[in-house]
C-alpha cells in the first residue's frame, strides 16, 4: 500500500494563500495602473510635491535620530534589567504600535500643547509651541515611529552572546568601553534595522500628525497629508506621491526580510 506523501502541498492551502496574496497584490497593482507615467516626473516636481517630499525627508529623519538616542538606552535597561513593572514600562513603549496614530496625537495635545502637561510649561517658560510646528510634526512621527526601533534594538540585546561581554571586563575593559567597542557593533545589525523600521514609519505617518501638528503646507504637510490633500485637486500629484511611499516602504519590507524571518 502506498503511503501518504506528506510533503506534498494540500491544494487548499495553495488556494487559499494565492487569495490571501491577490488581497494585498491588486490594490497595488491598481496604484499602480493609475500612475499618470508620462507626466510622473512633472507631478513629483509641483511645489507642493517637492515641499512635501523636502518637510518629509527632514521630519523623518529627524524622528530617526530622536528613537535612535532615546530608544538604545532605553532598549537596553528593558532587555538586561529586572525592575518592578518592567512588563508595565515595555507596554506603555510599545502602545503606540496598536494604538491608533489620530489617539495617539489627541494623546500628544493632552500632553504638549499649550494647555497640555508640558507644553504649557514649554510656552510659558521658554515660548515654545510644538503644535502646528515643524518640531512638532517631528514629535508625531517621533512618538509612533520609536517602539519599532526599541523592539528591534531589544530583540538584539536579548540575543546576542554576554559572553564577550565578560570577556571584556575581565581584561580591564570600563563599562561604556565595553559597551561602546563590544555590545554596539555585536547589536549593529538590530539597531540598524530597526532604525530603518522607524524612518519608514515616520515617513508614512498621518494620524498623528495632522491631529497634533495640523496640515499647513511647508510646514508640516508630510508625504501621507500632501497625498490626502492632493486627491481632490490634483490626484496625478496625489498618486505619483503614494507610489513613492510605496516604493519606499516595498524597499525596506524586502531588505529588512531577514532581520525579521531569518530567510534569504
Amino acid at each position: 500500500m502506498k503511503s501518504p506523501d506528506h510533503t506534498r502541498t494540500p491544494a487548499l492551502v495553495v488556494a487559499v494563500s494565492v487569495l490571501a496574496v491577490a488581497f494585498f497584490a491588486v490594490p497595488l497593482i491598481g496604484l499602480m495602473r493609475r500612475v499618470s507615467w508620462s507626466t510622473l516626473w512633472v507631478d513629483l516636481r509641483t511645489p507642493e510635491a517637492v515641499s512635501a517630499l523636502r518637510l518629509s525627508l527632514v521630519c523623518s529623519i529627524a524622528a530617526m535620530v530622536i528613537s535612535v538616542l532615546f530608544g538604545i538606552p532605553l532598549a537596553w535597561l528593558l532587555a538586561r534589567v529586572q525592575f518592578p513593572g518592567r512588563s508595565l514600562v515595555r507596554g506603555l513603549v510599545l502602545l503606540p504600535l496598536v494604538l491608533p496614530p489620530v489617539v495617539g496625537g489627541v494623546a500628544l495635545l493632552g500632553a504638549f500643547s499649550r494647555r497640555g502637561i508640558v507644553g504649557s510649561a514649554l510656552y510659558d517658560w521658554f515660548g515654545l509651541q510644538l503644535t502646528f510646528s515643524t518640531a512638532g510634526a517631528v514629535l508625531a512621527e517621533a512618538f509612533v515611529a520609536m517602539p519599532f526601533f526599541v523592539l528591534s534594538a531589544e530583540a538584539g540585546f536579548r540575543a546576542m552572546d554576554r559572553r564577550y561581554e565578560d570577556a571584556a571586563v575581565t581584561l580591564g575593559a570600563g563599562r561604556w568601553t565595553v559597551f561602546r567597542r563590544v555590545t554596539l557593533p555585536l547589536v549593529a545589525p538590530s539597531v540598524i534595522a530597526g532604525a530603518v523600521l522607524a524612518w519608514a514609519r515616520a515617513l508614512g505617518e498621518f494620524g498623528a500628525t495632522i491631529t497634533f501638528a495640523g496640515n499647513i503646507v511647508g510646514r508640516t504637510q508630510t508625504l501621507p497629508l500632501a497625498v490626502y490633500m492632493q486627491l481632490d485637486t490634483h490626484p496625478d500629484v496625489a498618486v505619483a506621491l503614494s507610489l513613492v511611499l510605496l516604493v519606499v516602504s516595498l524597499g525596506v519590507i524586502v531588505s529588512l526580510r531577514e532581520r525579521w524571518l531569518g530567510t534569504r
